[in-house]
Formats: structure tokens, C-alpha cells, sequence
């Protein structure tokens, strides 16, 4: 931002660019708009920053964040709690609940192993699934990682610790999306749509 900008301006700027996906113009922007906005509008949008922050922490079942002890999800008595999806991030539960089709729990790792990035696996919330199985009653775990490196070998060494104890482990098909055009696919989409073929 340029120097003729108030200082308080240039602050809230860089502070709204730490945000993921916004760069300094969309920061400068969004700085602007709330320079245009009523007192009463920015307090209140401040206010629910604060309140989210102090107030919504990890579910103490699935670790997706909740205001409550217990997601819904997971104080919902019509889920199946013999099956349990692995994902990533609390986005990745709102994009299966999205589909409709998905009945069961969820079980959020918040990250994936990355020793490159200096993740390990004591980072990530594997302890609690462990023992969500452990206690009984859970049939099936399915690996709902994204099909990168990190996503893999996550699902790779979550998948040898739980053969051990009697639950079935899937992983998530990957390949062509529907309506898409093999010559548009890519060489990876490709092999995972040959490998992950259904018999019909």
C-alpha cells in the first residue's frame, strides 16, 4: 500500500492479506469497504470475529469445530456410528454433507503428515480416532484425503495403524469427474480412473 494511506489503513491492509487467498489489492479493497461501512456494522463484524474465536473449539468426539462439547453430527442419534470418514479440514465435512448421500461420522485430522513442512504425525489428531476405534462399535474408516503426496501417505500410515484393530479401512475412489472429457484429463486422473474402475 502506499505511503500517503493512514496508518491505521495500512494495518487493517495487512492484516486482512494474512488472510488465505487475499492478496494486497482484495486486502486494500476489503480495507476500504470497511472504512465505508456504519460504526454499528463494523462493531457488530468485529464482535463475531471475537465471539467465533473465544467461543467455537474442537468437537470432543470428532474434532470439528463446534460451540457445543459434541457437533451436531456426532450428537446426532440417526448418523451411522459404524462408520467414520477421515478428512482433512472441517471444509472438507461441509463438502460430503453437501452431496446428501453420506450417513456417518466424521473424524477431522487438521493437516496432513508433511515432514517436509515439518508435520508429523503427533501433530495431527490421530490419537483421538485411534481411540474412538479402540472403544468399539466402528466397522468401517474411510481415508477422505486428498489424492496428493501428503494426502496419501497419510491415509497410507493411518491405514497401518488401524488394520490391527479389526475395522475395515477404504479409501475414497479418484478419477474422472462426471461429464468430463478423457481428452481434457490429466495423466494422474487418468490412471486413478483406470485403477479405481468398477465392474458393471
Amino acid at each position: 500500500m502506499a505511503n500517503h494511506d493512514a496508518l491505521p489503513l495500512v494495518v487493517l491492509t495487512e492484516q486482512f492479506a494474512k488472510l488465505p487467498g487475499i492478496g494486497m489489492k482484495s486486502a486494500a479493497r476489503l480495507a476500504y469497504h470497511v472504512m465505508s461501512m456504519e460504526a454499528d456494522e463494523v462493531e457488530a463484524f468485529a464482535h463475531a470475529l471475537l465471539d467465533a474465536k473465544k467461543t467455537v473449539h474442537y468437537c470432543e468426539c470428532c474434532e470439528n469445530l463446534t460451540d457445543q462439547s459434541r457437533c451436531p453430527i456426532c450428537e446426532n442419534p440417526d448418523r451411522d456410528s459404524s462408520v467414520i470418514c477421515v478428512v482433512e479440514t472441517p471444509k472438507d465435512i461441509t463438502a460430503f454433507e453437501r452431496t446428501g448421500q453420506y450417513n456417518g461420522m466424521y473424524h477431522v485430522l487438521h493437516g496432513l503428515i508433511s515432514p517436509l513442512k515439518g508435520v508429523m504425525p503427533d501433530d495431527l489428531k490421530i490419537r483421538s480416532l485411534l481411540r474412538r476405534v479402540q472403544a468399539g462399535g466402528v466397522e468401517e474408516v474411510i481415508m477422505a484425503t486428498n489424492p496428493t503426496v501428503e494426502g496419501d501417505a497419510t491415509a497410507s500410515y493411518l491405514s497401518q495403524l488401524l488394520r490391527p484393530l479389526h475395522v475395515s479401512v477404504t479409501r475414497l475412489a479418484f478419477g474422472l469427474p462426471v461429464g468430463g472429457t478423457l481428452e481434457y484429463a490429466d495423466e494422474v486422473t487418468l490412471y486413478k480412473a483406470l485403477e479405481n474402475r468398477n465392474e458393471m
